[in-house]
């Protein structure tokens, strides 16, 4: 009892350790571009936080999530520059627009599994890909989108500060709605589908509406991320909107922490995208950093299949001492419980 309260406890304080680092950031942030840095990272956290609504919860390993990320992206774009629509409220609509259309393609693609839902995946992305760039009267096409800055009068540092606690408030918002189908019913059946899906129908899980619920959650998440980089970044490039790329990152990001943990996809978001930019800065139009990206998914998946986060806590356990399945008692003790 006093070892599980200790570990409540230190769980506890590092939350709020963590907390406290993470919004203190632009405080002590030294320059501009490490506070934009510090956006993409948490952008990179909200996206691969979404991405585990259906990756960590029901093994459904989508690398067409980038979908998500582009249609809200584009849909915050296109009704605030073609529809003069305010900002945030377009966020909002782009979001809801997203989560009607996933139902329909969530019908379609979840009656797949395994690789071929991974190939419907991607395939979704690339579809929408060439549309955005054919349709060039409405989307801009090749030569991008440019969406006006919701804070016209806050300079670029403050722009980056200000969009830094948005996206930090959109993060704790997925987090807050992963923990509670966590510790639900809900998300007890999404486990038992993760674990083997015909078992848990056999058992009377309706295993496909809670898969298409996870998907339409998780797509809505990942459109209003998209939807806030859009709103931040200011201008929308199809290439790069529906990047597989994105998709890609998104599973790294939450295998690399852990797609059963909490805080994993933070934590691989934190790891990989400071990478990300690291050898940015320094190899600069170079391809290298999809190499490190791609040796770095090769590690993860060969080494810490489970990820960060539980390959770290089986290693603390080893070094906790051991509770005897025998209550071992002393001779005084016994003579005292003989003696009652």
């Amino acid at each position: 009892m006093r070892n599980v309260f200790e570990g409540r406890a230190s769980s506890w304080v590092a939350l709020l350790v963590g907390a406290a680092a993470l919004l203190s950031f632009p405080i002590w942030s030294p320059n501009p571009y490490i506070t934009s840095a510090g956006v993409v990272v948490l952008s990179y956290a909200v996206l691969s936080t979404s991405w585990n609504f259906v990756g960590g919860f029901t093994g459904y390993m989508s690398l067409g999530h980038a979908a998500w990320f582009g249609l809200g992206a584009y849909g915050t774009g296109l009704l605030i520059a073609r529809a003069g629509v305010p900002a945030f409220l377009a966020l909002g609509l782009a979001g809801v627009i997203v989560a009607v259309l996933a139902v329909p393609i969530g019908i379609a693609a979840l009656r797949v599994r395994g690789a071929s839902f991974v190939i419907v995946s991607i395939a979704l992305v690339l579809v929408l890909l060439l549309v955005f760039q054919s349709w060039r009267d409405f989307t801009g096409g090749s030569e991008g989108l440019v969406v006006p800055r919701p804070f016209p009068d806050l300079s670029r540092p403050e722009h980056h500060v200000v969009f830094f606690y948005l996206f930090a408030v959109l993060l704790g918002l997925a987090l807050l709605a992963w923990w509670t189908i966590d510790r639900s019913r809900f998300g007890l059946g999404l486990k038992a589908i993760r674990e083997d899906e015909d078992k848990a129908q056999s058992l009377g899980v309706p295993t496909f509406a809670y898969k298409l619920v996870a998907f339409v959650v998780s797509a809505t998440f990942t459109a209003l991320g998209g939807g806030l980089y859009a709103l931040w970044f200011g201008d929308l490039d199809p290439i790069f909107q529906f990047s597989i790329l994105i998709g890609s990152y998104m599973v790294l990001m939450a295998l690399l922490g852990g797609v059963r943990h909490l805080f994993g996809p933070v934590l691989g978001a934190l790891v990989v995208g400071v990478a990300i930019e690291y050898f940015k800065v320094s190899y600069g139009d170079t391809q290298f950093h999809l190499v490190a990206t791609g040796l770095l998914l090769a590690v993860v998946v060969l080494f810490m299949p489970d990820g960060v986060i539980p390959a770290v806590q089986g290693l603390l356990a080893r070094f906790r001492p051991q509770q005897s399945s025998i209550r071992e008692v002393s001779a005084a003790e016994l003579k005292e419980e003989v003696k009652l």
